[in-house]
């Protein structure tokens, strides 16, 4: 009788298992836990619109100053190309802090990631002394690769900030796809393009980026950067802004 009991058991039991709708989660020992769901409440609905993919969602800001570029132009290399080389007297940091240099910058990202917003704002820098204006990849200190070059966006920066001292541009994959074929003479592989951290399934090394879904995922690690180049601060640049995400 004992040991008919000990084979109709096992039996008995599975037969209840199977009568539920169970989900299993590890227990504290290690061992399986069975949770039951069978009379799970379902989750409350849920809208959902397509349309609004194109609508501006995450907002990132960045607030451009000289201190946060990483050296004084006196100290850009001496082999650098003749482009990035300032071609009218320099001013420290220090002087560009008093002279009033100073800018606020927006990044705004549609909901859907296909596009992107960016309005700049300066203050104290001559406007016709600017010339090269860029998104930059890099942690704050570090001089990094091109992500966007607004030359490609504007006929004229310049001419972008004159009516009321703000830039304004969309930014769309290809502008990121041409700033990455555009480069910079021998430094091209170096200047133009950010690398993406691991291979993809086409090739087996680092690739750029080329959309502006990457260009978000770079700036939620708050690795992009503003930066503002005149005739005077050329290499480093005269102002810069690291891009932030929101709090």
């Amino acid at each position: 009788m004992k040991r008919l009991v000990s084979v109709l058991l096992p039996i008995h039991v599975l037969l209840m298992l199977a009568g539920c709708n169970r989900d299993s989660k590890p227990a504290q020992d290690g061992s399986v836990e069975l949770i039951s769901t069978a009379n799970a409440a379902p989750p409350p609905s849920v809208e959902l619109d397509p349309s609004v993919g194109g609508e501006p969602g995450p907002v990132y800001e960045a607030y451009l100053n000289p201190m946060q570029e990483p050296a004084e132009e006196s100290d850009a290399p001496k082999a650098a190309p003749a482009m990035f080389r300032s071609s009218t007297p320099s001013k420290t940091r220090a002087q560009r802090v008093a002279d009033g240099h100073r800018g606020h910058g927006k990044v705004r990202f549609s909901k859907d990631l296909s596009r992107a917003w960016v309005d700049v704002k300066i203050e104290g820098v001559a406007v016709d002394t600017i010339n090269m204006f860029h998104i930059h990849c890099g942690k704050p200190g570090v001089l990094g690769p091109i992500l966007v070059d607004f030359s490609l966006l504007s006929e004229s920066i310049q001419a972008n900030f004159v009516d009321d001292g703000v830039f304004s541009v969309e930014v769309t994959n290809e502008v990121i796809t041409a700033t990455a074929e555009h480069g910079h003479g021998a430094l091209a592989a170096f200047t133009a393009g950010c690398l993406v951290g691991s291979a993809s399934l086409e090739v087996d090394k680092p690739t750029k980026v080329s959309t502006v879904a990457g260009m978000a995922a770079i700036a939620a690690e708050g690795e992009l950067y503003f930066n503002l180049h005149t005739t005077g601060q050329t290499f480093y640049g005269d102002l810069r802004g690291q891009i932030l995400p929101p709090d």
